[in-house]
């Protein structure tokens, strides 16, 4: 994530920018905890298939919402950050609540690419890919040699969030290529700013539609987060495309 840092403030919500009008993460104040944006909220529908994981990276950091999720509502497991940018990283501290690193909480400031192609295989149990340029047209690394690295780095049972932002054709492009290096890809319907988030899995899950109703509430319970609308856009997908 590259640019200039910065910042606006509208109806209580903070917002992330790299020196355009493009919105790269948001906070808002009074409630840092809560995921502002539809898609980041969806950034997380692999909550429904894993709810002990023990490493979560997020490659991109933004405002640092998922990072910050991951922290308070995953207390037992390792929590990671990639972000090329150190003034993203500094806005993260200064202006939207990021914890400093501990024995927990790893902040790398590095390229995502290069980090994913040094990183073990089978040490990640859940991989959120948010990762665009100040102008946001299409995800900064979308290579198949990344999303293959991507792979790699995730245990057998891991899964795969990414965030897509732009055209069909760059929505059409990655899907077939986490189709390539995956066995099991779905995808959400489309958030109101644009964004599709897909899941990908190492292992293809038997999915029990009540069981994941189960989990939807049981998240919703917990977090706040509209799980169960998750639950409800895989319905769709299977319909849809199988």
């Amino acid at each position: 994530m590259t640019g200039r840092v910065t910042i606006s403030e509208v109806d209580g919500i903070r917002y992330l920018h790299l020196g355009t009008e493009w919105i790269q993460g948001a906070m808002r104040i009074a409630d840092p905890l809560h995921l502002e944006l539809e898609y980041i909220q969806q950034m997380m529908v692999w909550w429904l298939f894993e709810d002990e994981p023990k490493h979560i990276v997020q490659l991109g950091l933004g405002a640092g919402s998922l990072t910050r999720f991951a922290y308070h509502y995953f207390p037992d497991a390792q929590v990671t950050a990639v972000e090329l940018n150190p003034d993203v990283v500094r806005a993260g501290h200064a202006l939207f609540a990021l914890p400093q690193p501990d024995a927990r909480l790893a902040l790398r400031i590095e390229c995502a690419a290069r980090w994913a192609a040094a990183q073990p295989a089978h040490s990640v149990d859940s991989l959120q890919l948010d990762l665009y340029h100040a102008n946001s047209y299409a995800p900064a690394l979308q290579s198949p040699e990344f999303y293959q690295d991507c792979a790699r780095v995730l245990t057998d049972q891991g899964m795969l969030t990414v965030n897509l932002l732009g055209t069909p054709a760059v929505h059409r492009i990655n899907l077939e290529r986490l189709e390539a290096v995956f066995p099991a890809v779905v995808w959400l319907p489309e958030s109101h700013d644009g964004n599709v988030v897909a899941l990908a899995f190492k292992d293809p899950p038997s999915i029990d539609f009540s069981e994941l109703e189960l989990r939807a509430q049981q998240i919703q319970l917990v977090s706040g987060l509209p799980a169960q609308s998750w639950v409800q856009g895989l319905l769709r997908w299977m319909e849809h495309y199988t």
